[in-house]
């Protein structure tokens, strides 16, 4: 049951995080599934305001606070985005008083880690890899991120490769470093037989379908699979490639689809609720997450391919960043370079001609996760990660 069961730390604790539920996301999504598993008398949260959150909070006894927490800069040089800061600032500490709060919980480095510099208490970072190379595109940024980690008391990475970022890049001492991998509820996300009806709604009858489930971003490698759909529509005649999930690359993707003429080959569904994702992750043929590092941006973990894992699929994923830890390589899914359309399409194309290979691969994926990933199973590594902000 949730809030029972795990082990916690004995300092109340406040999570401060923009991206929270029904924000969609899969650092969000981490989130909600851990600390709703910790009791509630240890933890409350200060979330990002954003469409729906009072129905969603009606739904769950979290203690929640909505906070401005959005920032359109992260410096703190403009004064616009300076007084902004200092009004969250000032609200925040607010609500760490009311709440006896004795350490926070940042949800990432920035604005996060900035804020709680102002209350005075121990904190942890969250660290989610791709923000370690956005915060050292300028000097203000970097500095204010050296900041934030040399106060911090834990940073939690997310991976073994964001873990070694941040000693190698950032100088962080490893003993101040705890990696913390992302999950997956395997109770919720499960496999399910095939349903014709639910592939027809939609609109994957007589297909083989290839499913990417990520926010429209140039490193998740959208792209890339559209151009290698293009060299393997011939082989393949029934090849769809279902893209789940919106962003800044959209109006991009379906100018590539149209140049292509792959209008009958790629569906773009948009942002889907949980119920559909769920059913979206059951019904396709594989399941790929192309990343690569595109502009010095990379994946830092990719749990949506623990998801598809959960739920019987086969995964295929690109060798960049924190991928290659969120899948065992060769038994539950495939790794392969995806900066050039052609190995990526080759290695589709094998998973496509052999069934039975991924039928195997499926079977050993959901066995993985369930021994090495289930939110259940991970909460009480999770709060002895998390205890170490008391006891730094």
């Amino acid at each position: 049951m949730p809030g029972e069961g795990a082990a916690v730390p004995t300092m109340r604790a406040l999570l401060v995080s923009e991206n929270f539920p029904p924000r969609i996301g899969g650092s969000a999504r981490w989130l909600w599934e851990l600390y709703r598993r910790l009791p509630r008398a240890d933890v409350t949260v200060a979330a990002g305001s954003c469409p729906g959150d009072a129905a969603f909070d009606r739904g769950h006894d979290l203690r929640v606070a909505r906070l401005p927490l959005s920032f359109p800069d992260l410096g703190v040089l403009s004064p616009p985005i300076w007084l902004h800061y200092r009004r969250a600032a000032r609200t925040l500490r607010a609500h760490a008083r009311r709440d006896a709060v004795q350490v926070l919980h940042c949800g990432r480095v920035l604005p996060e880690g900035w804020l709680a510099l102002a209350c005075a208490r121990p904190f942890a970072c969250y660290v989610h890899g791709e923000e370690l190379i956005s915060n050292a595109t300028s000097r203000q940024l970097t500095w204010m991120a050296a900041h934030v980690m040399r106060r911090a008391a834990v940073l939690i990475a997310n991976s073994r490769h964001t873990a070694e970022l941040l000693q190698r890049r950032w100088g962080v001492e490893v003993t101040r470093i705890a990696v913390l991998t992302p999950g997956v509820d395997t109770a919720r996300f499960a496999p399910a037989p095939r349903d014709e009806a639910t592939r027809a709604a939609l609109g994957w009858a007589g297909r083989t379908v290839v499913l990417t489930v990520a926010r429209l971003q140039k490193r998740k490698g959208h792209d890339r699979m559209i151009d290698a759909v293009e060299l393997l529509r011939t082989r393949f005649p029934t090849l769809l490639y279902a893209v789940v999930g919106d962003g800044e690359e959209r109006a991009a993707l379906e100018q590539r689809v149209r140049r292509a003429g792959l209008g009958a080959h790629v569906r773009f569904h948009g942002a889907v609720d949980d119920t559909e994702l769920l059913r979206i992750y059951q019904q396709c043929d594989l399941f790929a997450l192309p990343n690569r590092t595109a502009d010095g941006d990379f994946e830092g973990f990719g749990m949506v391919l623990l998801e598809a894992q959960a739920c019987g699929r086969a995964v295929l994923t690109g060798d960049s960043g924190g991928t290659a830890e969120a899948v065992c390589a060769g038994e539950t899914g495939v790794i392969v370079d995806c900066t050039q359309a052609e190995p990526l399409a080759n290695a589709v194309a094998a998973l496509l001609q052999d069934g039975g290979w991924r039928e195997r691969m499926g079977a050993a994926g959901r066995r993985w996760v369930e021994a090495g990933f289930d939110f259940d199973g991970g909460a009480p590594r999770a709060a002895a990660v998390l205890a170490r902000v008391a006891a730094p």
